[in-house]
């Protein structure tokens, strides 16, 4: 479980993070940083597989790259999900970005995290 909560905080600390660095990727604060990485993981428990089955041809074809396409639009529908909340990304591209910054950031913190450990 602590595992489990650090994973959580790290994600939504990277999650700011980001906020920071792409325009239009938009996060308020911690808590809704936190509440926007429960969707983001609920997202990509349930529909991520799904759009990964349906589009594979496509990744296929492209090695691997229509990949960041999923991985865009899974961010885009967790924040189209949570509207209202302060958590939002306006447009494709900040998203397209905004997961690929997210990726590298969350990969540092769950690296760093996983040392203290």
């Amino acid at each position: 479980m602590p595992h489990f909560l650090l994973t959580w905080l790290g994600t939504a600390v990277a999650l700011l993070i980001t906020a920071k660095i792409v325009s239009g990727f938009v996060v308020n604060d911690i808590v809704i940083a936190l509440v926007a990485a429960v969707v983001i993981g609920l997202v990509n428990a349930f529909i991520r597989p799904v759009l990964r089955i349906l589009t594979f041809p496509i990744t296929l074809l492209t090695f691997g790259l229509f990949t960041f396409v999923i991985n865009a639009l899974t961010l885009w529908l967790a924040s189209a999900l949570t509207p209202g909340s302060g958590f939002e990304i306006k447009g494709f591209v900040p998203a397209l970005l905004g997961s690929i910054v997210l990726a590298i950031v969350s990969s540092i913190i769950n690296y760093f995290l996983r040392v203290v450990e």
